[in-house]
């Protein structure tokens, strides 16, 4: 007990002494006080030490298993887990042509992935908010002076990441922007010389997302694909000379859904910090989760400043309010500040000053408590559905959270961009695997699972199954 000992005393005025639990012990773990293999202490005296409930050690303990940080089997004491050393980082080659890959991609339909459902949208709750502020918003306000965003925003916005996520930060850190292409480009564009230096090196995630390849490009980044596997990208499998920025999805891998282990992650970090390379972390539609809570951020566990935190509220709003937001290492703060006014990437001070009341009135946890039992019962209809008719064709990714589903089709030489067509023909939207690719692919369909409705799940892929039983689709 005497690792108990050495931990400050729990904040009980700020609440969420589950949580102070779970970093205290997790910080420790990455820190090396609490080596591999140590024998934890158990959640009786540990509760008894703390001044706590057992269920409040319980519960962050079975987060830290959750997320690789403990490790315990029946019968035997929970122990610290072990960290593998990370691999070494590939063999010099040549980085991948940047050439531009066109694929049809049909909007609207059944399917489609990446699309919220905005029907839900909180209008009442939102009208309010931006009533207010639009009658009463501040003088000073109306100026030039929150470029880089609202002051209220980005504390409201870093409280919110900071109890859910895990990030950790200050309010100057944060940056508020449309989109979080645009702050892709942001940060491309003050660690890339974009000149067409072969120094400007980007690894991305493969399969990735195909935004993200698109304005690393346009960035002037020759562009090297990191394989994915069911822990996430692995950059021991990288090619070429260290990179000077790595784009991840680490909580909810795009598209596969994957979640990177926590080796993988502290390798990540680790190489991060020895070659100076900025990580982009994505986080997408990670705040969707239907089997456990959503994993930590990797920014939570960097001890060295290396990554960039980009969130959106456009998978857990709405797209057309145009908000997103990145959290970057001080030392990046000045020059990307810069960069956002050059480029005018600014967001209405109406629409922060609005959303900057919606979360920290609680509007905003509530509808998202609301939406992800919403997309729960939907991911689970379609991954039911699709299992049951088109199980014979497709194997499934597990649908554990987000907004799209990964299949990959069993007879691994079929054309899935042929299939794509012929399904998207009538009146769907899927798209294939392989376009999300960079190096070698594996043929499959992806599905948006936002708008389709429970009740509607099966018909869809039932319609889906006869067209994959007509030879005549992969042609």
């Amino acid at each position: 007990m005497t690792i108990v000992a050495q931990w400050p005393a729990l904040d009980r005025v700020s609440g969420d002494l589950e949580g102070q639990v779970y970093r205290l012990m997790r910080d420790r773990i990455l820190r090396g006080q609490m080596p591999a293999g140590q024998r934890v202490p158990s959640t009786r005296g540990l509760a008894i030490s703390l001044g706590v409930a057992r269920s409040t050690v319980v519960s962050a303990y079975e987060r830290l298993k959750e997320e690789g940080y403990l490790q315990s089997t029946t019968g035997a004491a929970t122990r610290v887990a072990a960290f593998p050393s990370p691999s070494p980082f590939g063999q010099p080659a040549a980085p991948l042509p940047n050439a531009p890959r066109i694929t049809e991609f049909k909007r609207g339909g059944l399917f489609e992935p990446g699309v919220p459902d905005v029907s839900t949208f909180p209008h009442a709750a939102w009208a309010r908010c931006l009533g207010a502020r639009g009658r009463s918003l501040r003088v000073h306000d109306l100026g030039y002076g929150a470029q880089n965003g609202l002051p209220e925003l980005r504390a409201a916005i870093l409280d919110h990441i900071s109890a859910t996520r895990g990030v950790a930060a200050r309010p100057e850190q944060v940056l508020i922007v449309p989109s979080t292409g645009a702050a892709i480009g942001l940060l491309a564009s003050v660690l890339l010389r974009a000149n067409g230096s072969n120094d400007d090196i980007a690894w991305i995630e493969d399969p990735g997302y195909a935004t993200a390849q698109a304005l690393l490009r346009v960035a002037g980044a020759n562009l090297v694909p990191v394989p994915c596997d069911e822990e996430g990208v692995d950059i021991g499998r990288a090619a070429g000379p260290p990179p000077r920025l790595i784009y991840v999805t680490p909580s909810h891998q795009y598209p596969t859904g994957v979640t990177m282990s926590l080796p993988r992650r502290l390798a990540l970090l680790e190489f991060a910090r020895a070659t100076g390379a900025i990580v982009l972390e994505d986080d997408y539609d990670s705040e969707f989760q239907y089997a456990t809570r959503p994993i930590a951020a990797l920014q939570g566990i960097d001890r060295g400043e290396v990554v960039a935190y980009l969130g959106t509220f456009s998978k857990t709003l709405a797209p057309g309010m145009r908000v997103a937001y990145a959290v970057v290492p001080s030392r990046l703060v000045a020059a990307v500040e810069v960069a956002q006014r050059l480029r005018g990437a600014i967001v209405s001070i109406h629409i922060q000053a609005a959303l900057a009341d919606f979360i920290s009135e609680g509007r905003f946890r509530a509808h998202l408590r609301h939406m992800n039992a919403v997309y729960a019962e939907r991911m689970a209809a379609v991954v039911s559905a699709l299992k049951h008719h088109c199980g014979q064709h497709l194997t499934l990714g597990e649908g554990s959270g987000g907004q799209q589903l990964a299949s990959w089709f069993r007879d691994a030489t079929v054309n899935d961009v042929a299939a794509m067509r012929a399904i998207n023909s009538h009146g769907f939207a899927l798209r294939a695997m392989s376009s999300l690719h960079l190096g070698e692919s594996r043929p499959g369909l992806l599905f948006g699972i936002a708008r389709m409705e429970a009740h509607a799940a099966d018909a869809a892929a039932a319609k889906i199954a006869g067209l994959l039983d007509d030879p005549a689709t992969f042609s």
